[in-house]
């Protein structure tokens, strides 16, 4: 998939910046053969810039709130084309960004839950875990797939799964979730730079 020596991610977040904190993680213990070229915030609040920034990684706040639709897709694709991104994974990012056609392929997500169910607009964070409860089911995970112009549409490149527990609460289910993400994710990169 990539020419150079090692692929160049573009991290999207809007948020704490816990699962862009783990491919940083993956690509210095030598799980991922690539180097995150820049981390792009929807919002200047999130955690995750300063986190990136102490990290010592290149970031960049395109703002959802300040922005008309078209100036906030534009701002988007040119920081990562301006970056030379191979590969962008998106990470927590709760804002709609239109792909633009050369970069279709080359967006991913992760959503914590087994899509297609539970995936959709309104459907992040703790939203998830707690439909996931309310609808009784007995397994819930993580799923990691392509992106294309729909919330949490796309083909699906990997799952891993988790039970629900009988005590489980929205918080107890996440924790669980998110260990899987934190495996899932980097395996799938791995795939897609392999």
């Amino acid at each position: 998939m990539m020419a150079r020596d090692k692929a160049r991610l573009g991290v999207l977040l809007s948020g704490g910046g816990r699962t862009m904190l783990n491919l940083h993680d993956a690509t210095r213990d030598g799980r991922l053969d690539a180097e995150i070229a820049v981390v792009v915030s929807s919002t200047p609040r999130a955690g995750g810039i300063e986190r990136a920034r102490k990290r010592g990684l290149e970031t960049e706040v395109v703002s959802r709130a300040e922005l008309q639709d078209d100036a906030f897709h534009d701002g988007i694709t040119k920081v990562l084309t301006d970056a030379s991104v191979d590969l962008v994974c998106m990470a927590g990012f709760t804002s709609f960004w239109r792909i633009p056609d050369p970069m279709m392929g080359r967006v991913i997500n992760i959503h914590p839950a087994l899509l297609p169910d539970f995936g959709g607009q309104g459907f992040y964070g703790m939203n998830v875990h707690r439909a996931v409860l309310a609808a009784g089911r007995s397994f819930s995970g993580c799923t990691v797939h392509y992106c294309d112009n729909e919330y949490d549409h796309g083909p699906i490149i990997l799952q891993r799964e988790v039970p629900v527990l009988p005590d489980d609460t929205p918080n107890t289910l996440a924790t669980r979730v998110f260990e899987q993400e934190c495996i899932a994710y980097p395996l799938a990169i791995k795939s897609l730079l392999s």
